[in-house]
């Protein structure tokens, strides 16, 4: 198998990662066909084995010292550190071995140390930030000045992109570790526990004495893993471990000529699952160049909204098309009641327990808080099934419209610092629950495979300005109530455009995105792409250019006739008569039904209706145009088909023309 991946001009490599379960294996020096649960019992061991040593590992450095000198890079004697987690840490001397009567080979040492050296040099970000908030500990914790928040973020390194988010969360660690111990504390360490190893095994760090890994010649969707694993919990000899051959059915997104890595096993539900590492050939996106852009905006209702915008040689920007939506409102639901449920599940448990601690021994109640516990694992798994296939769903129809749109840039609105607070108790919830960040790395992962760049824009007047003028928009609940106010509708006292405020939202975000490329940047450890300021001159140029067949809504004064005269107007109601009523049965009404007591009939929409947004009336929705034949109103509704009534009338017709 190739160990190498072949690239032309304008392609880049890309590593991505599959899930592929592990339905058995055979033991090579005896042929005994292993069950899917024997291998995972087997593969439990060899976990237990690595995550016993990762924890000692991680009790024994763990401290700003050790820390700071493993993420700092060099050694003691000012050499650089391979980046290799395992290599960087046997060279720094930090070792550890198996239990004491358990044989262990040395890639089992090394994928404990790969496994430590990881959890440590992430937590470096963590010391760095904890120390930023300790340095500049506000006067009030509830609430930060102006000064104060331009202290914190010098103070963290990177904290100028750092949602604000994030350092809250912090905050309120730290003062919860204050009113519990009366003090603050001095860094991280004194205020989280080591991190705790997972049982899993990464085959990254080990070579072919532990692990292979070969794709078939014949059908290049199956390969063949092989490795090492124990006979026994605890292997006393060399003998205890044999090699064990398990088939793989490669799922159908790894390319044929992708290049395939050592995979991660995890044990899930008494099965084993392989995270697949493969590297490919993509299209390289491009940081600057475009000229046709999906803008995507958030919702709340309306997830996403998103539109494409095209640049034109002499700098005009024009819309292609009216855009679309993503509507989840049902799924949405279901993630909000369950969110509720779990929260009367805690509620119940902490009851529980304060009541077992409260009183002696007590074992029925001890079996219900387990019983709780167990639901509320159950009810957490679905909402995390839930909004992980949310956030597919919903990145896959981006990228669909962008490819479909023949975009070669996707700017998304940059809502990380966006703050759940002062909308009321349960929209301040439902905005802390959206899924954004996961449905943001989708796109990416997604955006990838197909060369589409993906940039984050500053979300800043996206939804404040006309995207046609930039002047200041008036917003209200519905075009039928302008009077009303609300955030949903947006009209422009300076061009006269009205529309949805996502609608206008897409428009200048996609605007935006096309007008500031030049200024994009890359950072170079994630590849991640993002426009971190607003220019007032780029600004000025992001301005939709108003299309030809575009009207100015204005208001029309009643000085004249509103109706177009034509030559024969047609008539509201049909003038020919009903036909005449069958006895015993009901005759069909060409102009709708029975004739009523009203003086008129109402109009089907209001004159300031467009779109579809409309407002929702307080009390029950009677369709009272669509009943009286006077069209729709609010909603459609169509009469079920009677045949019966229907034939009897084609008798009763029969019989006149007779």
């Amino acid at each position: 198998m190739r160990r190498r991946l072949l690239l032309v001009k304008g392609q880049t490599a890309r590593t991505a990662g599959a899930r592929v379960p592990l339905r058995g294996g055979v033991e090579e020096k005896t042929g005994e066909v292993l069950s899917a649960a024997v291998l995972a019992e087997r593969v439990g061991w060899c976990a237990a084995l690595v995550s016993g040593i990762a924890a000692r590992l991680l009790a024994e450095h763990w401290g700003g010292a050790d820390v700071a000198l493993l993420a700092g890079g060099l050694d003691a004697g000012g050499r650089k550190l391979p980046s290799n987690a395992w290599m960087a840490m046997r060279r720094l001397g930090w070792t550890a071995g198996a239990p004491e009567g358990v044989t262990v080979n040395d890639r089992i040492v090394r994928m404990a140390q790969e496994q430590a050296g990881r959890l440590l040099r992430a937590a470096n970000w963590r010391v760095q930030l904890t120390a930023g908030v300790l340095a500049t500990w506000p006067a009030d914790v509830r609430k930060r000045t102006a000064e104060e928040w331009e202290q914190v973020r010098a103070a963290i390194p990177g904290g100028r992109q750092l949602p604000s988010g994030v350092i809250k969360a912090r905050t309120r660690q730290i003062a919860a570790y204050l009113r519990a111990r009366g003090r603050l504390p001095a860094d991280v360490f004194e205020l989280e526990d080591p991190p705790r190893a997972a049982r899993m095994l990464l085959l990254a760090a080990c070579d072919r004495q532990q692990a292979t890994i070969e794709r078939g010649d014949a059908d290049p969707q199956r390969a063949l893993l092989r490795l090492q694993l124990p006979t026994r919990p605890d292997p006393r000899k060399y003998a205890d471990w044999t090699w064990v051959a398990c088939p793989l059915r490669l799922p159908p997104t790894i390319p044929a000529n992708a290049v395939l890595h050592l995979p991660t096993l995890c044990l899930h539900g008494g099965e084993v699952r392989a995270e697949v590492a493969y590297t490919h050939a993509v299209p390289r996106a491009q940081r600057m160049g475009h000229t046709v852009a999906l803008g995507v905006d958030w919702g709340l209702n309306t997830l996403l909204s998103a539109g494409a915008v095209r640049l034109h040689g002499d700098g005009r920007l024009t819309a292609l098309g009216g855009g679309a939506q993503f509507r989840a409102a049902g799924v949405l639901a279901k993630q909000h009641r369950l969110r509720r449920h779990s929260e009367q599940l805690h509620a119940k448990a902490d009851h529980y327990q304060r009541l077992i601690d409260g009183r002696r021994p007590d074992p029925v109640l001890a079996g219900k808080r387990a019983l709780l516990a167990e639901e509320i694992r159950h009810v957490s798994k679905r909402r995390k099934y839930l909004n992980d296939a949310l956030a597919w769903a919903a990145a896959r129809w981006v990228v669909d419209h962008s490819i479909a749109a023949g975009a070669t840039a996707i700017y998304l609105e940059d809502l990380r610092s966006l703050e759940a607070r002062g909308m009321g108790r349960a929209l301040n919830t439902r905005l802390s629950q959206q899924v954004r960040g996961q449905i943001a790395d989708r796109v990416r992962n997604i955006a990838a495979e197909v060369g589409i760049a993906v940039v984050i824009v500053p979300a800043k007047n996206t939804s404040r300005h006309c995207p046609y003028c930039l002047t200041v928009l008036r917003h209200c609940k519905a075009p039928d109530q302008p009077a009303v106010a609300g955030w949903k509708w947006a009209s422009c006292l300076g061009c006269g455009w009205q529309g949805d405020r996502d609608h206008g939202a897409w428009l200048r975000i996609a605007a935006r995105g096309l007008s500031h490329q030049a200024t994009t940047a890359v950072d170079r450890a994630t590849g991640e792409m993002v426009i971190r300021s607003v220019r007032d001159t780029l600004e000025a140029q992001a301005v939709i250019a108003s299309p030809a067949s575009k009207t100015i809504r204005t208001d029309r004064p009643k000085t004249g006739p509103t109706r177009h005269r034509t030559p024969r107007p047609v008539p509201r109601r049909r003038r020919a008569p009903s036909p005449a009523r069958p006895v015993g049965q009901a005759g069909q009404r060409p102009e709708g039904l029975e004739p009523t007591d009203r003086s008129r009939l109402p109009r089907a929409a209001h004159r300031h209706q467009v779109g579809m947004t409309i407002s929702t009336p307080a009390r029950r929705h009677q369709p009272r145009g669509a009943a009286l034949g006077a069209g729709f109103h609010l909603h459609a509704h169509a009469s079920p088909p009677r045949w019966d009534t229907i034939a009897g009338a084609m008798s009763t017709k029969d019989r006149l023309a007779d």
